[in-house]
């Protein structure tokens, strides 16, 4: 459901939806924050702003976003700014950091409400309440772009067409549901080039997950018929559905069919199974999505339900974080907003709380659930159980992640104690490389921080001097590269882009290789540690790790910090391997017709088509070339002299 402005790209419909976009660019002041230099910033804004609605951005000397805010007035909103002594402590601080600020018009504050949540989540600003979690959710995708539709699990954007369920909390989720609905349905998983090439029914139809419309075992009017029962138990009508396989696997026992009455009964078991473990015990709640909040210690946690066709799709605990002096109801407004900035609403929500805008929000989420949303907060019946409900698990939930906070915060003060670092690290780099036999050479480098992994600042490096077969080499560059960029981006080391600790998979020879690259760069207080195999490498928990000084220690096998340290090692193997088999995937399907310059895609495939081979391009005569469909005189022209050269 995101929201961009006319324009620019990603916008769904094109319309002009938002009017006016500029810069405010006023007094540069010193990089230390300054009070009355942010104080300025606003004023010098708020003198050309106008009483319309609209968003405003807050940044810093360096341009980055501060804070992100909406208002239905913004010369007024952003004008009380200006009256400091008033602020909280918070937002002093954000003012005295304020160095620009950039202001977009809107026709509305619902469209305004839209970009905000688009803008915080794309800019991440440290003074706005945060969404942490990123995945994207799951949905079931029924594609209608075959005569035999396909039932699949889909993620991010809606592009494909065809019917889509969801959202479901976790993929497990989905794939029990999609596992239990080939059970009902008999549906199609494959996709459609498998699907062109079988000649005979796959294993899923031996199993009685499929109806091989592939190979002719069902006509298109019976599967037309699956498709519908699926999209009625889908969209709610389980219920219609099972009695309507109740009645034909009475008529197929009757009528002596006993292999069709069978097959009806374990659809039928399937059905039962689906609605066994989703139906949610809540009468006269068709679809909605169910919200409640828990707080402790300055901690937050949100507890989310999604109910489609009176069927539980899963849940999924949050926890927001920037939420310090806000009211509970500020940082649940905030919360849906950018929750639903790219998920679908239910036209049903259901909370725990009243919210200081409801309307507005209901309002902006208006286009995206299709229709008018209620936004409620439910005093009886069933509706207020499932709320009751759902605050019952935000506590449970907010609990365990205290509890494992409070496990972590000691493993990594133990950590830090067994490494000798001077204080907690917040920013945690691992490097690998990877290669088969000194091809496609890759390394790479995953981060870690309090949170866990930060999986948006994964990085990889293809290896471009180093020798392939030479590990250190490849190190030296891969570290060469990645802190050559940093002290250029970053060289007054504010933007939290630097790390605390760098871990290297490898011993003596990685760490004096990380080593002498980080001193031709001047940098000599960055933490180094390498992470070895001990002397018996077909035993776990046998780590040796290398100091710079040369020094090594080893950790007890059943230590947490062991665990730790392996779990990034082990992270940053399966990030590089990756890496390294999509290059080699890339590799083997490379052609040397991809060289040519000017030959595309399309051109490169009637070629192949034509010829059957690259060799036999090569060797073709430039009237063979010219007769090729698609090849114009002149691309025959350019081939002919690719492989021919002159002189």
């Amino acid at each position: 459901m995101a929201r961009t402005p006319a324009g620019t790209q990603g916008t769904p419909n094109g319309t002009e939806r938002f009017n006016e976009e500029r810069a405010v660019s006023s007094i540069r002041g010193s990089e230390q924050p300054d009070l009355q230099a942010g104080v300025e910033v606003i004023r010098d804004t708020v003198r050309t702003l106008p009483v319309k609605p609209g968003v405003y951005r807050m940044q810093d000397a360096r341009g980055d976003v501060l804070y992100v805010g909406k208002a239905r007035a913004l010369k007024n909103r952003v004008a009380n700014y200006t009256q400091w002594e008033r602020l909280p402590g918070r937002l002093q601080r954000m003012v005295s950091q304020t160095r620009s600020m950039t202001i977009v018009t809107t026709n509305s504050e619902a469209e305004a409400l839209l970009l905000e949540a688009q803008l915080i989540k794309r800019f991440r600003p440290p003074y706005n309440v945060l969404l942490r979690d990123d995945k994207s959710f799951p949905f079931i995708l029924l594609r209608t772009d075959h005569e035999y539709p396909r039932i699949m699990k889909h993620r991010g954007a809606r592009r494909l067409k065809g019917n889509y369920y969801g959202p479901f909390a976790s993929a497990g989720s989905v794939n029990t549901t999609i596992n239990a609905l080939q059970k009902l349905f008999l549906l199609r998983s494959c996709t459609d080039s498998f699907f062109a090439r079988r000649d005979r029914p796959c294993l899923l139809y031996q199993i009685k997950r499929c109806s091989a419309p592939c190979v002719g075992r069902i006509d298109e009017a019976g599967y037309e018929e699956l498709v519908r029962e699926a999209k009625d138990f889908l969209g709610g009508k389980s219920n219609a559905v099972q009695r309507k396989i109740e009645v034909q696997m009475a008529q197929a026992a009757q009528d002596l069919d006993f292999e069709r009455a069978a097959m009806l009964r374990d659809r039928l078991r399937a059905a039962t199974f689906i609605q066994g473990s989703q139906a949610i015990n809540a009468e006269g709640v068709d679809n909605a999505d169910i919200f409640a909040m828990a707080t402790h210690g300055g901690q937050v946690g949100v507890q989310a339900f999604f109910i489609r066709g009176g069927q539980n799709w899963g849940h999924r605990a949050f926890f927001p974080s920037h939420t310090e002096g806000l009211s509970e109801e500020e940082v649940m407004q905030s919360f849906l907003a950018q929750f639903y900035e790219e998920v679908p609403p239910a036209r049903c929500i259901l909370i725990d709380r009243e919210l200081p805008e409801a309307d507005l929000l209901a309002e902006a989420l208006r286009e995206g659930a299709g229709g008018k949303v209620e936004i409620s907060v439910p005093q009886r019946g069933s509706r207020r159980q499932l709320v009751a409900q759902a605050t019952r698990n935000a506590v449970e939930a907010l609990e365990r992640r205290l509890a494992e906070r409070g496990t972590q915060a000691r493993t990594h003060r133990e950590m830090a104690e067994f490494l000798e670092l001077p204080d907690i690290p917040q920013r945690i780099e691992v490097y690998d490389n990877s290669h088969i036999q000194g091809t496609q050479a890759v390394g790479a480098m995953i981060v870690a921080g309090a949170e866990g992994f930060i999986n948006n600042q994964y990085r990889k490096f293809n290896i471009k001097t180093a020798q392939s077969d030479d590990d250190f080499a490849m190190m030296r560059e891969v570290m060469t590269r990645r802190f050559g960029r940093v002290q250029e981006e970053d060289p007054e080391r504010q933007g939290g882009t630097w790390p605390d600790l760098v871990l290297i998979d490898g011993g003596k020879g990685q760490m004096n290789a990380v080593k002498d690259a980080l001193e031709e760069l001047g940098i000599e207080d960055v933490a180094l540690i390498a992470i070895a195999k001990g002397p018996h490498h077909g035993r776990e928990g046998r780590e040796v790790f290398h100091f710079p000084d040369g020094r090594e220690k080893m950790l007890p096998v059943n230590s947490p910090v062991l665990f730790y340290l392996q779990r990034l090692r082990d992270e940053v193997h399966r990030f590089v391997i990756g890496a390294h088999r999509a290059k080699r995937s890339r590799a083997i399907s490379a052609s040397p017709l991809d060289e040519i310059p000017g030959i595309g895609p399309a051109r490169k495939r009637a070629l192949l088509l034509h010829f059957g081979t690259a060799g036999k391009v090569r060797a073709a005569s430039l009237e063979d070339l010219q007769r090729a469909p698609g090849v114009s005189v002149a691309v025959a022209q350019t081939i002919y002299d690719f492989y021919h050269p002159r002189g």
